[in-house]
Order: structure tokens, then sequence, then C-alpha cells
């Protein structure tokens, strides 16, 4: 498992994730948040090997993209209920790793991560990034500019 919910403590305090869930012992919803953290990173991601970015455990994760599903992951658990929670904190910590991940997706960052090996293409026979584009426009005559 990539992240659990006890490793959530370290951006939410363990008793206000008790009290957000309503429970002790049941981590249900954290771990739901948890899933569709690690899904909403998977999205910006698909330059590189996600299978083996999320299959990774302990000492072996990149810590960047841990903090960052971290911060997501916590983001979205406390859409329950915003106990005990700076609440604009933790919206531009999640704000953050989102344009950080935007920014990996555009090829501005680049984080230590394995890429993709299948050559490119979604399984499907169709290519995992199309480009397209052109030259800036070029004023060869008077008046266009």
């Amino acid at each position: 498992m990539y992240l659990t919910p006890t490793e959530l403590s370290s951006h939410l305090y363990p008793e206000v994730q008790q009290e957000i869930a309503r429970s002790t012992s049941d981590t249900t919803l954290a771990q739901q948040a948890i899933n569709a953290a690690i899904d909403e990173a998977k999205s910006y991601l698909t330059h590189y090997d996600v299978a083996a970015i999320f299959n990774a455990t302990s000492a072996n994760r990149n810590n960047i993209i841990l903090m960052y599903v971290k911060d997501i992951a916590v983001w979205h658990f406390i859409n329950l209920c915003n106990a005990a929670v700076e609440w604009e904190v933790r919206e531009s910590r999640y704000d953050k790793a989102i344009k950080f991940l935007c920014n990996v997706q555009k090829g501005e960052a680049s984080p230590d991560l394995p890429l993709v090996t299948d050559g490119g293409t979604l399984g499907n026979g169709y290519e995992r990034d199309v480009r397209f584009g052109g030259n800036p426009r070029r004023g060869n005559r008077p008046g266009n500019y």
C-alpha cells in the first residue's frame, strides 16, 4: 500500500482524523480520501510509470510526490468536516500540490520518477501524448504585425 491513514499524521493530527471520521478505529473515510488523492495525482503523471510510483513502499517512495499526495488526501478528507483544521492553510497546500503536478504534466518540473517504458502508448495503440502548434506569426508584409 502506497500510503496509509496513519501516515497522514504528518499533515493532520490523529485526534483530528478521529474527530472527522467520528471513530477511533475506522479508517475507511481516510483511506477513501487517500485513494482519491492517488487517482488525482496519477491523472497528472501520465508520462511516468504510475504503477511503479504508487506500488513503491516506505523509503522507496518519491518524497515530494508523497508529500503532495498527503496534501491532496487531507484536502479530500477535511471536506467531510473541518474540525480543528486551518481551512486556508489546507486549501493553499492543496493548490500548491495541484500546481506542482500541473508543472510536471507540462514538463516544467521534473521529479525523479520512473518514465513509462511501454513505448509511449496507452496500450490500445494510441499515443500517450499529442502535441501540436506552430511557429510564431511572421510579419513579412507592411501592416501585418
